[in-house]
Order: structure tokens, then sequence, then C-alpha cells
């Protein structure tokens, strides 16, 4: 007995000593293609301790919840910052501008705001929002926000704001979108010349976008050419955007720059769409982080996509904050009317019964040329004049029926 003690003491003794210089481990196995027995789970390797709450933050790969500064302060010192977002979440936005001001509290005139929502036929304009020369109304009009993005303006008034105030650069990372159009409707070779030479390079494929792109297809029938398509977008979105934010940090204006780029979670999240695709380009540190919606009221189950993804090896982000989905609280006003423009202005061609239009007898082929003395020459015009509005407000509006010029006030009541 006591001589096998001392063999087994001798063995782990002799383990211990070579520990530094071998693991005692055979380590060229483990890039072996046999297959070894996996531990846990790759996307949590680390259970956390509890069931997430509103407000927790939890660091993935390690299943530990930690507090909002200490999430900061171990990411804000990354070349590229990930902030993947629900484009409809007011607490993903909100999250957004925290990650934003500790990155330049921490590294003043050195930050680079990268975002999905902008194209680079918006970047002109986008400077001259930076440097303070346009106002919100002039910036929406000229940049054609709500025809390139579409979305409310506010989920993003905040963060663009505090970038303005601190002349922090915005980049516009997206493609346009005649060429998604183009591509997601026919194969790369069917393109015409013109439309080839502005394609990024497409060659970039990843196996785990590939896989999520055929789930979300799953749930909607049969995918077909539908689901080619849309992996054709998905790689367009991708490698642009990844080239974009390259291309401007390797220039002279983005040299030493750190980026944070804002984009829907889809791209960011587990690291195969935008972040692989920028370190393939220009190898340097990142994180990825985002926010989870845990809570989800009523009025936002219709927004939740009803299929289930592939499980990856990696965890999602690097921290997540549990959030609740949040509706954006009601802004402005509806008239009620469906719209054609005309070379006189706006023409009424129908009219929701019980709308604000109705009440005020508006009719169906009615033109209105002004609202509040502002001209109306598109969509746009009278647009941002009901945003400004609330219920009780009222506008004078002038239109024109038939031969006849009408003057009047309108109440919105609703």
């Amino acid at each position: 007995m006591q001589s096998q003690l001392t063999i087994t003491l001798l063995i782990m003794s002799a383990l211990l000593l070579n520990g530094c210089a071998s693991s005692g481990v055979n380590e060229s196995n483990i890039d072996q293609p046999e297959p070894r027995p996996l531990i846990g789970d790759p996307e949590h390797p680390y259970p956390p301790e509890k069931e997430p709450e509103v407000g927790d933050i939890l660091h993935m790969p390690t299943g530990l919840y930690v507090t909002e500064q200490q999430m900061l302060d171990s990411i804000v010192d990354h070349r590229m910052v990930y902030v993947g977002e629900t484009h409809d979440s007011p607490a993903a936005h909100r999250f957004q501008l925290d990650v934003l001001k500790a990155m330049f509290a921490r590294h003043p005139g050195e930050v680079v705001l990268g975002m999905e929502v902008f194209v680079p036929g918006q970047q002109a304009v986008i400077d001259q929002w930076i440097a303070g020369e346009l106002d919100e109304a002039a910036f929406l009009r000229q940049s054609q926000w709500f025809k390139v993005w579409r979305a409310d303006f506010a989920y993003y008034r905040e963060l663009l704001s505090f970038a303005r105030d601190n002349n922090i650069p915005v980049r516009a990372l997206n493609i346009e979108k005649d060429l998604v159009r183009a591509v997601g409707s026919n194969p790369l070779d069917k393109l015409d010349e013109q439309q080839r030479q502005r394609l990024p390079d497409m060659s970039f494929v990843d196996e785990y976008q590939q896989a999520m792109v055929d789930a979300v297809f799953s749930g909607h029938g049969p995918g077909g050419k539908h689901a080619e398509g849309f992996k054709r977008v998905q790689m367009l979105w991708d490698q642009t955007m990844a080239e974009n934010i390259v291309d401007y940090l390797q220039s002279p204006a983005g040299a030493g720059k750190r980026m944070m780029v804002v984009a829907g979670g889809h791209h960011v999240r587990y690291g195969y769409g935008i972040p692989r695709r920028v370190f393939n380009l220009m190898p340097s540190s990142y994180t990825l982080v985002g926010t989870r919606e845990i809570v989800i009221p009523e009025e936002k189950q219709h927004q939740i996509m009803d299929i289930t993804l592939p499980r990856f090896p990696m965890t999602a982000y690097d921290f997540v904050k549990h959030v609740v989905y949040e509706t954006l609280p009601q802004q402005g006003v509806k008239l009620g009317v469906m719209f054609g423009i005309v070379e006189e202005g706006l023409q009424i061609n129908q009219i929701i019964p019980e709308s604000n239009a109705e009440l005020a007898a508006l009719q169906v082929s009615d033109i209105i040329t002004h609202l509040d003395g502002v001209v109306m020459k598109d969509m746009y015009d009278i647009k941002y004049l009901l945003l400004e509005k609330s219920i009780g407000d009222s506008a004078e509006i002038e239109l024109k029926r038939g031969d006849e010029i009408i003057k009047m006030t309108l109440q919105f009541e609703k």
C-alpha cells in the first residue's frame, strides 16, 4: 500500500513539475478531425447563476453578470466596437448612446460612428449635419431619411445629436437600394457590367450566415429563389459595410480612429456578419455587444419571428444587456389620407373613415398646396410637419378643389 501511494505521488509531482513545459496533453490532437466529446454549450459555455432580469448585463463567455461601468471599461479600448440593435427598440438605441458616450469620454477626438442606416450617397449631408450647418428638418429632407431608411427618426435622434454636438464623424456604411434590389432579383452573372463594378468582393462566403438565412426562410414556406436572393443580399450588405469600414479606417481621415458600428443584430451577432469580414480585411481588436428583449409587451408580440435558428459554436455577444421591447412613444398626428404627388401639390386619393381629414371635411381629389404656409411638394413636406403636431393642435391648410382655392383651419382631434 505504501509503495503504491509513493508511486502515485511521484506521478502527480512529475505532472505538476512539467506543467509549464507541456500541459500534460498531446496538443497535436487538438486540431485533428477525430470527434472529441463536447463539454457544455458553446453558445453559453458558463450558464449564469440566475435567469436574467431587465437591466442585467451578462458577460456571455464567462456567464458572469457585470455592472454597466464594468462592461464599458472592458470594451471602450477596442479598435472596433460592434453594437447590434433591434431597429424599433428604444432601449437598444439608449444602449448605443451609452456606449458612444463612454468611448468618447475615454478617447475624445478618436471616435467615429459607423451606421447601417445611411448609404454613401448621403455622406455629404451627414457631414453638414455634424458640422452644425443643418437643422433637423433640413437634414431629414436633404438626406431623404424617410425614403432611404423610413424608420422613425426619433429612434436615432439622441445618438446623432450627441455625435453632432461633440463633432464625432458619422460614416455611411450601407449600400444603395437599387443595387440591393438588383442583387436580390438576379444571380450575379446576370447583372449588367455597371452593376457588377459596384459590387464588393462577393466571394467571402460564411457557412454560419448561410445557415441563418436558410433558417429564416424555413419558417416562411419554401424559400426557393427568394432564399438564394436573400443570401446574396445578406452577403452584399455585410461585405459592403465591412469594406466601407476598412476603407475609412485605412484612409488619412480614419487613421488611428476607433469606430463604433451600429447595425441590426443579425449583422453583428456571433461575429459572422460584419465583424469577421472586417477582420479578414484589417485584423484588429474588436468586441460584440447588444441587447436582448426579455419582456415583450402584447403590442410588440407580432414583431417576433416564429423561427428556430441553428445553434452556433460561439457566443452571440461578449456582453448583452437585457431589456424591455418598448414601444416608441407616439409622436405627431396623422391626417388620415393616402396621397399622390401632382404638379400643384399633394392630391388626396383616399380618406380613412373617422380620421382627422374626414372630420375636417376634406375630399378625395383635393390638392393640398400649403400647410402652415409651407409649400407641399412631396411626402416629406407634410410628414415632418405632422410629426411636430400633437392632439389638440391645429394647422392652416390651403387646398385646391377643382377651380376653387380653399383656406381652412384643421383641428387635430385624434
